[in-house]
């Protein structure tokens, strides 16, 4: 069975999922790829994960890095994986492009090259927004592409951290895959 959990963030409602001990989820309601890892039978409850995850929210919506990660169970494939904890690493403020995430992998892995598109979808499916910081990934061209609740929120997310944004531009659409 798993849980939820609504949240009132500054940037509008999020929805926490939880399989009652970790978090598995963390969307910005409506976004594409809304509660994608949930199992079929699910209900709202207060759960101690519930807590720790929005006082990370809360102290996180002052503009604040968080000192604490709350537990986090991460349902999804190997590749994914790798993508969602290199961008747990990304400091808070700083961004990557998903050529670096796309390199790092293929570092890891001995490989020669590694695909940035593939790389893109795993960023793309990321189940726990925010604090798996996918909005700090951008393209290597300096587009703020790719966030599946919209480029606005990925572009407050990131004025929020006081990232450097002068290098940054929206695309012409949103390309969230």
């Amino acid at each position: 069975m798993d849980y939820t959990y609504h949240y009132d963030s500054p940037l509008g409602g999020i929805t926490l999922a939880s399989d009652g001990d970790a978090i598995i989820g963390l969307w910005f309601d409506k976004q594409k790829y809304f509660a994608d890892v949930l199992s079929g039978e699910f209900r709202e409850k207060q759960l101690p994960v519930f807590e720790d995850a929005v006082h990370w929210l809360d102290v996180y919506f002052t503009g604040k890095a968080p000192n604490f990660t709350p537990k986090l169970q991460m349902r999804t494939t190997e590749f994914r994986k790798r993508v969602w904890d290199i961008m747990l690493a990304i400091p808070y403020g700083q961004t990557m492009t998903y050529g670096q995430i796309a390199d790092n992998i293929a570092k890891q892995k001995g490989l020669e090259k590694m695909s940035a598109q593939a790389v893109g979808a795993a960023v793309a499916h990321n189940s726990i927004s925010i604090i798996i910081p996918c909005h700090r990934v951008v393209a290597t061209n300096g587009s703020l592409t790719g966030y599946a609740a919209g480029i606005d929120k990925k572009l407050k997310l990131l004025t929020l951290e006081n990232a450097d944004i002068s290098q940054f531009f929206i695309p012409k659409r949103d390309t969230a895959l």
